[in-house]
């Protein structure tokens, strides 16, 4: 499904709304019957793409029951994925981290 979405966005979708989005998971309720699709966007208004994945869900979710034949197709909810954020943020305060060490241990040798 993850991939079949992805697809989906990358071919048929001519929003200029979304821009570069990746589909990161896809978490389908127990019943099958909702699908929380995680994305991340580079480089655009996070805002203004929901608002074009959220127009373009019925689409999608057309797109998706004719290309998988599910008996029953799951409604589809997009939600930002945070983890790439979070990841990028933690990497910038390792590198402070590590700018901070190496100034304190160039500080230590000229004493």
């Amino acid at each position: 499904m993850k991939q079949e979405i992805a697809d989906i966005l990358m071919r048929k979708i001519k929003d200029p709304r979304i821009g570069f989005v990746t589909v990161t998971d896809v978490d389908l309720s127990d019943d099958l019957r909702n699908a929380k699709v995680f994305v991340s966007v580079y480089g655009s208004d996070k805002d203004a793409t929901l608002k074009g994945l959220t127009s373009a869900a019925a689409f999608i979710r057309s797109e998706l029951g004719r290309r998988m034949r599910l008996r029953i197709v799951p409604e589809i909810l997009f939600r930002f994925d945070q983890s790439v954020e979070q990841g990028a943020h933690v990497m910038e305060l390792l590198r402070d981290i590590e700018k901070n060490n190496d100034k304190k241990d160039a500080g230590d040798e000229g004493s």
